[in-house]
């Protein structure tokens, strides 16, 4: 493996960003994408991340994603939204999204955005934290292509299907939950793939339903659900979720996030913004939340869902990112072709 190289964050953001301008894709659009590949990256979440750069410029160029495609506002009552992704990255969607859900939410207390014709939506934690920096807790629901067999099946029906929260804290970051139902990530496979490192036993199962470390025979594979049978029951609440309800593709019906064949994934997301003021109170709802994080930070053993970020995010802003050369040459090839 090649040594890491430490960019800048506005740098690597404009580098990746030329990638996607010269594989057929708008400014605006590339500089969202290049900004939520950049920031996961940032945040550990590397199967978001920078690895996902050469099969979304392929998928680009191919046509498989519309890179010069506006999200479009086609339902706007007091509590619900729908937004239609047109077939192109997911981002500039739920840029779209978190711009409406905060008003949406404050005048009838709860406010859904259900996204259809969609895309591969990275990591969900940003999404919802955003939304909680403006004061919501919020609720993120995604189906993925499919990865997983319902409980005792062999057939894959379900997705990897996400699920991310966050909530506002006084006078602290938000704090955020960001889980997909299988026991990993189907990103954190690739990466390992991509790098031919093994994976841990209990992540997959190879074409042929049996126990593999090989993460190339997993990704051809069925994925484990978290907690069995109820990790494969919350997976199925995800489909009717982010996808009955809001007319895109199941995961049985979506083509993959990870090459440049076939049709559009069509994939589905579901947004909930919830004011806490419509409630107990803003602050009510603050002060509980203060009571239990501050106990939960007392315990030097236990720390608040998703805290590991911020010192990740310091980090990055004062060294940069680490970046292998084999990706820094990959990234600069990208952008030239």
């Amino acid at each position: 493996m090649s040594n890491p190289v430490m960019v800048p964050v506005e740098e690597l953001i404009a580098r990746v960003s030329d990638v996607f301008v010269a594989a057929r894709t708008s400014q605006e659009t590339a500089i969202a994408v290049a900004t939520a590949l950049v920031e996961a990256e940032v945040d550990g979440q590397k199967g978001h991340g920078l690895s996902r750069i050469a099969s979304y410029a392929a998928q680009s160029r191919a046509g498989k994603v519309d890179g010069f495609a506006n999200p479009v506002l086609t339902s706007d009552r007091p509590g619900g939204l729908m937004i239609d992704a047109a077939s192109g990255f997911a981002y500039p969607a739920f840029n779209l999204a978190i711009e409406k859900l905060p008003e949406a939410a404050s005048v009838s207390g709860i406010a859904a955005v259900g996204i259809r014709r969609s895309h591969h939506c990275g990591a969900m934690g940003r999404h919802v934290e955003r939304l909680a920096d403006a004061g919501l807790i919020a609720l993120a629901f995604a189906n993925t292509p499919d990865a997983m067999a319902p409980w005792g099946g062999s057939k894959r029906l379900y997705g990897t299907n996400p699920i991310a929260f966050a909530a506002p804290q006084r006078d602290a970051p938000p704090a955020v939950v960001d889980l997909a139902l299988s026991q990993v990530a189907r990103g954190k496979i690739l990466t390992a793939a991509q790098a031919g490192e093994a994976i841990p036993e209990g992540w997959a199962t190879d074409s042929d339903g049996q126990p593999t470390t090989d993460a190339k025979a997993a990704l051809a594979g069925t994925l484990i659900p978290i907690g069995g049978a109820k990790g494969a029951a919350l997976a199925f609440m995800v489909e009717v979720l982010s996808v009955a309800l809001t007319g895109a593709n199941f995961a049985f019906e979506a083509t993959s996030f990870f090459d440049d064949q076939g049709d559009p994934p069509g994939v589905g997301q579901l947004l909930i913004g919830i004011d806490p003021e419509a409630f107990a109170g803003r602050d009510t709802f603050l002060d509980r939340m203060g009571l239990m994080c501050g106990l939960i930070s007392d315990d030097p053993a236990t720390r608040i869902p998703g805290s590991r970020r911020i010192a990740l995010r310091e980090a990055a802003s004062r060294n940069g990112v680490a970046v292998s050369e084999d990706m820094l040459a990959s990234i600069q090839s990208l952008s030239q072709t």
